[in-house]
């Protein structure tokens, strides 16, 4: 910024001058004095104006991630469902950003939950799918996470819930406690035997037996119960819900608020969420009654798009929506990668708002980071950019397009993607067989441009390529075995 003088402010009048030539040097200088503070004043509240979070480094907010499992962009009321209640995730919306073009990092479980952690596409953590039991394969102590970063910025970490980033429980491999969170509450998979009083919760490494109540409503007391504990600090809380993954079971309370639906699996895909949603509104009913409702930044979405229903035995309650989008879990087509999303900070976000921008869950890292002060990890490749430019209605600013992969896709023979603005690129496992939509004209991916813009194929190919050999290069060093 240039330096800013009393002559400046008043260059367009003759007052100056005319100050000059009747007041004696003591006077002058008074009166200069006087005006640079006014300039300073003004300078001060412009730049507060144009950059609302410029004070978070000073007093960094508390974060917390709500994560659900197989939610799909059309399986909640403020993103055009019309017969399932959300109204605590609804009024979340309403009272922060909603985010229509929300990716996860890929279409599947434990790679989606590994790009969230880390800021990397997961195929750089040889993290391909989802991660089975004895597997061997988990997220590497090499990796450099969201919560090991901000311990750095003297952060307070907790998780609890799902983990799905290891395939042992009994400490021969890394747990949550290991990716950086002080206190931890898991489970390494799906709650069991279902939703409700599960029994297969790991706190602090011990097994704890059997809970009471559905196990959205478990974690959420679990995560009050380590904020009552926290001490006068900033606080990273991660609660990652099972609902609505398979074994599906609500309370009798959440079926009864669909009557009127003769389908039972329907039904108690409907009410396991508006359970999962009764756990959000009592954890936000819990930063109201703090007092950290204006010092905590909420981030709300999905791992993927929604389970295919009768995909597998146990699956027939698996009732999801993926709106106006075709495909679902395990596609790259945009119902198994984009996903409801929403941001809350009152006073930094405004209420009502939605973006269009195209956002992904990798992006969380260095989100965090700026809000925290600190810098994201400089001697690794990152595939997400800050978020912060959204608070103002800013373009993100990425150093390459979004990016997927998954080997086993559904909707073969595509199983890499890139976006670009407005531009989504499909291909093969060769890349040499391309598909290419115009979300933003056609977000139910239902005209392919590739034969009439081959040149925006040719740009966005190579642009896929480099990325494509980049990432799986990394991937063949991560530790992890490759199927």
């Amino acid at each position: 910024m240039n330096t800013v003088g009393v002559d400046d402010v008043c260059r367009h009048s003759y007052h100056v001058s005319w100050l000059k030539k009747y007041l004696d040097a003591a006077s002058w200088l008074t009166f200069e004095i006087y005006a640079m503070r006014i300039v300073l004043v003004v300078v001060a509240c412009m730049t507060a104006l144009s950059n609302p979070f410029a004070h978070a480094a000073d007093v960094p907010p508390n974060i917390v991630v709500l994560l659900c499992d197989d939610l799909g962009y059309g399986d909640l009321a403020c993103f055009g469902h019309p017969q399932i209640k959300t109204p605590n995730i609804d009024r979340l919306a309403s009272e922060g950003l909603k985010l229509t073009h929300c990716y996860a990092a890929a279409p599947v479980c434990s790679p989606s939950r590994g790009g969230l952690l880390t800021g990397r596409n997961p195929y750089r953590l040889g993290i391909r799918d989802w991660i089975p039991a004895q597997s061997g394969v988990f997220l590497r102590p090499g990796e450099v996470t969201v919560p090991q970063l901000l311990r750095t910025a003297g952060y307070q970490t907790c998780h609890v819930g799902k983990w799905h980033l290891n395939s042992r429980i009994n400490g021969s491999e890394p747990t949550p406690g290991d990716a950086g969170f002080d206190y931890w509450m898991y489970t390494q998979n799906n709650a069991a035997p279902n939703h409700l009083d599960p029994t297969n919760f790991v706190r602090m490494g011990k097994q704890i037996g059997k809970q009471s109540g559905p196990s959205s409503h478990v974690i959420v007391q679990e995560a009050m119960s380590w904020l009552d504990k926290t001490e006068n600090r900033p606080f990273y809380l991660n609660v990652w819900f099972h609902e609505p993954h398979e074994k599906i079971a609500a309370e009798d309370k959440y079926v009864d608020l669909y009557p009127g639906e003769a389908d039972p699996d329907r039904r108690h895909y409907m009410a396991d969420v508006s359970q999962m949603d009764a756990a959000v509104g009592r954890l936000m009913q819990y930063l109201d009654e703090h007092g950290l409702r204006e010092t905590t930044f909420v981030f709300f979405s999905s791992d993927n798009g929604p389970e295919t229903k009768n995909r597998y035995q146990g699956s027939e309650r698996s009732q999801g929506s993926p709106g106006p989008f075709r495909g679902m879990k395990l596609h790259l087509s945009e119902g198994g990668i984009r996903v409801p999303g929403v941001m809350r900070w009152p006073g930094q976000i405004r209420p009502g708002t939605e973006s269009t921008q195209p956002v992904c869950s990798v992006d969380l890292l260095p989100t965090f980071c700026a809000l925290a002060g600190i810098r994201p990890p400089q001697d690794r490749s990152l595939d997400g950019a800050s978020l912060l430019p959204l608070f103002e209605d800013r373009p993100i600013q990425r150093s390459h397009p979004l990016y997927w992969q998954y080997d086993k896709a559904l909707n073969p023979p595509w199983v890499v993607a890139l976006r670009d603005g407005p531009w989504k690129l499909l291909a093969n496992q060769q890349l040499d067989r391309f598909q290419l939509f115009n979300l933003e004209q056609d977000p139910g991916e239902q005209v392919d441009l590739a034969s009439e813009r081959a040149d925006q194929v040719a740009s966005l190919a190579a642009l896929m390529k480099t990325l494509h050999t980049e990432i799986n290069q990394d991937g063949a060093k991560s530790g992890n075995p490759i199927p």
